[in-house]
């Protein structure tokens, strides 16, 4: 169909230079016109345009193709991206300021373009182009060779493939800003109070996706549902971590607005609708701070852990300086608090701590105890502490509650484990059955280590195990971090009212035998798992499968979403 739209409009471009008396001939390379018969620039450039539009353009970032449908040209023949896409695409931070400024950020230089106009700046030097940042509806668009080159790109354009091809520009300066501070950016969330209450796990979980959603959005999310309203077996008692936080933000159990269920009251009503959904979660390398500080100015606060010895009353601890705000601790004790990393400062003194430290340095930490405690309730930690940075969980993406209609599951707890053959690779699939005529969106599942690849298979009628071997390929995946994903489908498949189905992924994570997340019943908070809620099968090499609920007592972490016809 796109290629006889192509055909229609050469034959109407032919028709226009024909009966217009406007003659074109190539000459060494160049499209040239003649002048005898000259034709308006804005008439050239507007037909190139359409022409090139009637195919879909795409996008390849130093080799990798990144999926859109939303690039287009514009009658200029200027090449204009949707501002969600470039975060991913360039590497960067992307965040809109009262609907009208959009900023880019990376490594050292911060990119600001403001809506209608047609000036942008690099690092507060102005720079004119000729067509300015533009709304469609709700999305901005932004012309890509400027904001590509302002971040270190080479832009080129491949007429003949209809592509953007971009390349890093090595003369860029690439490293991470010594300092960088979300308070300074309004993408830092109002300090919480715990209280007495062992919910630290929580008001730091939320806090952190409310950082994700700043400045665009600001909520106030309640730590009081996510404490009560998960599928945990622990409630009101031993405090949590941050895998149960997941598990109830995967599952849509949540979040809902502080308003909804206030804190503290030991209620939580019932049937409360999650006000987004989120549908991606990274967990940075242990230790791996220059990840971290990419997540943090990317996407906004990263939750992470320490070992406390602060008593919360009087804040003392001899290894806090209440002068200074600063807190290391070096030892063997486990972490036992949950704070979000909100910036850093690589030159922060390493004589402001109160135990020896090797270096300067700190990251910048919003605890949940009120604002008398610290910095208005932050404080820095050294990069030297023992367990700062090594669980790290970063909300990268946090949707709108209307992103799908309804989403098919059986792990309500999570990861609680996993499985595998002693190889990268395995295959694994879940079972589900239509409650509507709907069409299959996307999967959700785990990758349990950085760089892991993935295939998702669909199995659009299933009776049984056998029926496995009709897959069809529908999407794939490539996920540089560990944590969960959620993958489109490259085309969406309508499947009828009643209709039993797998959907199935096929994954690849270097360095890691046991490749596939799982839930099962393996300690008191997760004594409850439901076993008989699923149906999910496991394969070495995709041929021969087995039943995990009946083989190995366990669910498989592999959500499906779906939007009704």
């Amino acid at each position: 169909m796109k290629r006889i739209i192509k055909y229609i409009i050469i034959a109407v471009f032919i028709m226009i230079m024909y009966f217009g008396r406007v003659h074109f001939f190539q000459m060494e390379g160049k499209l040239t016109k003649n002048e005898k018969f000259p034709v308006q620039a804005e008439l050239w450039d507007e037909m190139i345009a359409c022409y090139t539009n009637a195919s879909q353009i795409s996008l390849q970032v130093n080799g990798r193709e990144i999926a859109t449908s939303k690039i287009y040209m514009q009658k200029d023949r200027e090449i204009f991206v949707p501002a969600e896409i470039l975060g991913d695409a360039l590497g960067c931070g992307v965040h809109l300021y009262n609907n009208s400024k959009l900023v880019l950020e990376r490594y050292q230089t911060t990119v600001e373009f403001m809506k209608d106009l047609t000036s942008y700046y690099i690092d507060g030097q102005e720079v004119k182009m000729l067509l300015p940042m533009v709304q469609i509806g709700n999305e901005f668009y932004l012309p890509l060779k400027e904001a590509a080159s302002a971040l270190g790109y080479q832009f080129q354009w491949n007429m003949q493939e209809n592509k953007v091809v971009l390349l890093n520009d090595t003369a860029k300066d690439q490293s991470i800003p010594y300092r960088y501070d979300l308070r300074q950016r309004e993408r830092a969330p109002e300090v919480k109070n715990q209280g007495s209450f062992d919910t630290c796990w929580a008001v730091a979980a939320l806090t952190a996706v409310e950082s994700s959603l700043m400045p665009e959005e600001t909520y106030v999310l309640s730590p009081d549902h996510l404490n009560h309203k998960n599928s945990f077996s622990n409630l009101n008692s031993g405090g949590g971590e941050y895998a149960m936080a997941v598990a109830y933000f995967t599952a849509w159990q949540g979040p809902v607005l502080e308003e909804q269920d206030a804190y503290g009251d030991d209620i939580s009503p019932e049937n409360l609708e999650a006000v987004k959904h989120v549908q991606e979660i990274r967990f940075p390398e242990a230790k791996n701070y220059s990840r971290i500080k990419e997540m943090i100015y990317k996407y906004g606060g990263v939750e992470s852990s320490i070992y406390s010895a602060i008593a919360t009353r009087s804040y003392y601890s001899g290894y806090y300086n209440k002068d200074t705000h600063s807190y290391c601790y070096i030892g063997q004790e486990k972490p036992n608090h949950e704070v979000v990393l909100i910036g850093w400062d690589d030159s922060y003194p390493k004589e402001n701590f109160t135990v020896e430290v090797e270096g300067d340095g700190a990251f910048i930490c919003q605890n949940s105890w009120g604002e008398s405690f610290g910095e208005d309730g932050c404080f820095y930690v050294s990069y030297y502490d023992s367990n700062i940075g090594i669980y790290n969980v970063a909300y990268t993406k946090v949707e709108s509650n209307r992103n799908y209609d309804r989403i098919y599951q059986s792990d309500l707890c999570g990861w609680v484990g996993h499985l595998g053959y002693e190889s990268e690779r395995a295959f694994f699939a879940n079972v589900y059955t239509t409650e509507t005529e709907e069409t299959v969106e996307a999967v959700g599942f785990y990758a349990l280590g950085k760089d892991t690849k993935c295939k998702v298979y669909l199995v659009e009628e299933f009776q049984d195990k056998s029926s496995l071997y009709h897959r069809k390929l529908v999407g794939e995946g490539d996920f540089e971090d560990a944590g969960f994903y959620t993958v489109p489908l490259t085309k969406s498949q309508e499947l009828p009212a009643d209709r039993t189905f797998a959907v199935m992924v096929e994954i690849y994570t270097p360095g890691n035998n046991y490749p596939v997340a799982i839930e099962f019943p393996s300690n008191d908070s997760t004594k409850n798992v439901d076993i008989t809620d699923g149906e999910g099968y496991i394969s070495l090499t995709g041929n021969s499968w087995e039943n995990v609920e009946q083989k190995q007592g366990c669910n498989l972490c592999l959500k499906v979403y779906t939007n009704k016809k």
